[in-house]
Order: C-alpha cells, then sequence, then structure tokens
C-alpha cells in the first residue's frame, strides 16, 4: 500500500490534471494521420531514402553504436571533430560545437556565458529553452515586447554605463509565429550599447538564408555575433544541435557548459546522418524556394479570409483564434478532413492567443494547402450555427 504521502502527491496531481482539461489545456500523446502540418520537417528529409542509405552505411562503418561516456571521457571519437568543422564551414562561422539538443544547447551557452551581475534582454516570444537558460544563469533579464526593437533600445540605454555584461537573445524565426528578427538592426544596436547578440537559427536552419544557413549568414552577420545556434532535429532530420561563434567560444563551453560535459556523447553513427543531411541540404535551393513561396501564398489567403497570421514571413503560418475552444474545435474539424493539425493553446502561447500553427513542408502539395484554406474557411462559415446549437 502506498503512504498516505505518496496518495496525497498523487492526488494534487490528478487535481492538477483536472484544472487543466476544465481549461481545455490537459495534452496527451497520440500519433498524427493525415497531411502532417505539425512537422518540423521541413524539406522532407525524415524520409528521403538517400539520407536513410546514408544512416545504414554510418551504422555498418561505425566502430561501435554506443556513445559509452561523455566526451571528455570515452565519448569522443574523430567523427565528431570533422562534423564540427564541416559544420562551422556551413554556417559560416570559425568553430562549431555539438549538444545532445537544442534545449541542452541553449541551457549550456547561456550558463556558461552569463550569471550574476551580467543583464540578458530577451525577446518575449522566445523558446522555452532560452528563457529557462536566462533563469538558470542567474543573470539579470529584461523582456522586451515582440520585435519591438524601440523597446530593446530603450532597456539598453537605462543600462548604458551600468556594471556587468550585457548580452541580446533573440530567435530569427519564431517557432509560434513564423516572424523574423530583424538581426541587422539587432547588431547595430548590440554594437552601440556594448552588448553581445546570440540568434537562435533552430526554425530557419536548412530553410532560409544561402544552402540554408540561416538569417544571419544571408545578412553576412556572422563575425559579429557571440553565437549561433542550428539545431539539426528539424529540417537535418536528424538530432542534436550546434553552437557556432569563435574557437575561443568554442574552448569555454568544451570548459564551462555543464549540459555539455556531463552528458554522454552521441553514438558516432549520428556524426554520419547529420553529415549528410547538411549536404543533402544544402542542394535544395528549389525546394527551399518553392517552400516559401507556397507559405506566402496561404499567408495572403489566410488574410483575404480576415484569418489572423501575426507576422508571419516564413514556412510557419499560425491562424490565431483567441479561444482555447474555439481553437480545439478547429483543430477536430481539420482532422476530420484529413489534416493532422493540433491547436496551440497556453502556456505555449500567451491567455488569448491561442491559435492553429500550420508548419510547411516541402512534401505538402499546393493543392493540399489550398485545401487546407479552403477547410477552415469551412470551418469558420459553421460556427454561427454550432454556437445557436450549443446555445439551445
Amino acid at each position: 500500500m502506498p503512504s498516505e504521502v505518496l496518495a496525497s502527491w498523487k492526488s494534487n496531481l490528478k487535481s492538477g490534471l483536472r484544472e487543466l482539461e476544465i481549461r481545455s489545456q490537459r495534452r496527451n500523446l497520440e500519433e498524427m494521420r493525415g497531411v502532417n502540418l505539425c512537422s518540423n520537417d521541413y524539406l522532407g528529409l525524415a524520409d528521403h531514402p538517400l539520407l536513410r542509405e546514408a544512416v545504414v552505411e554510418a551504422v555498418q562503418r561505425a566502430k561501435r553504436v554506443g556513445g559509452t561516456g561523455s566526451r571528455l571521457l570515452s565519448g569522443q571519437t574523430e567523427d565528431w571533430n570533422l562534423l564540427e568543422e564541416e559544420f562551422a564551414k556551413f554556417a559560416g562561422t570559425e568553430a562549431a560545437l555539438y549538444f545532445g539538443s537544442g534545449y541542452a544547447a541553449n541551457l549550456g551557452l547561456l550558463t556558461a556565458l552569463v550569471g550574476k551581475g551580467d543583464v540578458v534582454f530577451s525577446d518575449a516570444l522566445n523558446h522555452a529553452s532560452l528563457i529557462d537558460g536566462v533563469r538558470l544563469a542567474g543573470s539579470r533579464k529584461v523582456i522586451y515586447p515582440h520585435l519591438d526593437l524601440n523597446a530593446l533600445e530603450s532597456a539598453l540605454r537605462r543600462d548604458l554605463g551600468a556594471p556587468g555584461r550585457k548580452l541580446i537573445v533573440t530567435e530569427s524565426v519564431f517557432s509560434m509565429d513564423g516572424d523574423i528578427a530583424p538581426l541587422r538592426e539587432m547588431t547595430e544596436l548590440a554594437e552601440k550599447y556594448g552588448a553581445v547578440l546570440i540568434v537562435d537559427e533552430a526554425h530557419a536552419t536548412a530553410v532560409h538564408g544561402p544552402n540554408g544557413s540561416g538569417i544571419a549568414a544571408q545578412a553576412e552577420l556572422q563575425p559579429k555575433l557571440m553565437a549561433v545556434l542550428h539545431t539539426c532535429g528539424k529540417a537535418l532530420a536528424s538530432t542534436g544541435a550546434f553552437v557556432c561563434g569563435s574557437a575561443v567560444l568554442k574552448d569555454h563551453l568544451i570548459n564551462r557548459a555543464r549540459t555539455f560535459i556531463f552528458s554522454t556523447a552521441p553514438p558516432p553513427y549520428i556524426a554520419g546522418q547529420i553529415r549528410a543531411a547538411m549536404n543533402l541540404a544544402a542542394g535544395m535551393d528549389r525546394e527551399r524556394g518553392e517552400l516559401q513561396r507556397r507559405a506566402a501564398w496561404l499567408v495572403r489567403e489566410f488574410r483575404f479570409a480576415a484569418f489572423d497570421t501575426g507576422g508571419s514571413a516564413s514556412q510557419i503560418v499560425p491562424a490565431i483564434l483567441g479561444k482555447n475552444e474555439d481553437t480545439l474545435e478547429a483543430a477536430e474539424f481539420l482532422q476530420r478532413e484529413g489534416f493532422a493539425v493540433r491547436g496551440i493553446r497556453p502556456p505555449t502561447v500567451p491567455e488569448g492567443k491561442s491559435r492553429l500553427r500550420f508548419s510547411l513542408t516541402s512534401r505538402i502539395s499546393s493543392t493540399e494547402i489550398s485545401r487546407l484554406k479552403d477547410t477552415l474557411v469551412e470551418w469558420r462559415a459553421r460556427q454561427p450555427v454550432a454556437e445557436a446549437v450549443r446555445n439551445a
């Protein structure tokens, strides 16, 4: 029999889940079926036959299929040195260091760079990994309104001459709104007010920029940045992430980033998968261009139909519906029509900003995108009837 203390804990957990249910915020795990609009596999590499072949070859060639220990102990192989050199060239930086996930990369980077006495200026819509990295670092944080450079400059000006180092952190393509940070202007602000800038390219890696090297590379900003993060688990259909920057930054992270130091190294064959994905993605300019054209078409059509798409300028297209109940109802309607889509609700997005997040990939045809638009318009057209039925 469980103790009374354990039973009480479980009871509290159940109560918390019931509260989420009441607010239409309880989540569950289920495999999505239909036209996949939840995937971050933007270039369709996850089931690409050449990538599959490369993985099989990498496994067969590998000396072992386990990491065996951290890279500072038994997990280091030449595979990782070579891949980091190649990825640094891809990103246009001096060096790169591989982490087991994008979350681990952001936590390790921020906690290794700043601490008490420093200040971090963070966009209000930054990813949870950036938010948690700032919290764990123990530095003072200033949250500026989303992409509001006037507010950012005012905050930087107020701190001018204050002790401590200053760091600005932003995503390039924002994961929920699909809008893009003005990195050139942000870099100028950083230089003007004695700060440095970190850019998380998670949703831009392999999708934007020359050969897919990101928004910062497109603007040729890499030498002016403290670090650029590129993930491998989205458009590169692999796993992990790279922190890219100077050689001294890499050496610093090897010695100070706890999420690197205390993590078991990935199996060496993973390096082969990432290398193959990187090389495939570099040659997919046609797919990148077509993906952006289809996304721009969907944004125009949604706006013409009076749906709020925020500032989307990328392959991520939201339809912001506001209420949790409307969002869940719309998602269920689309699922019945063959679209794999989920409603995004607080705390992932702010209260009153629940939405459908359409993550477009090169595997989704223009015909399917057109049908998606028509289906969502049809759902909304039925709402007065549905509301009357609910109130009867």
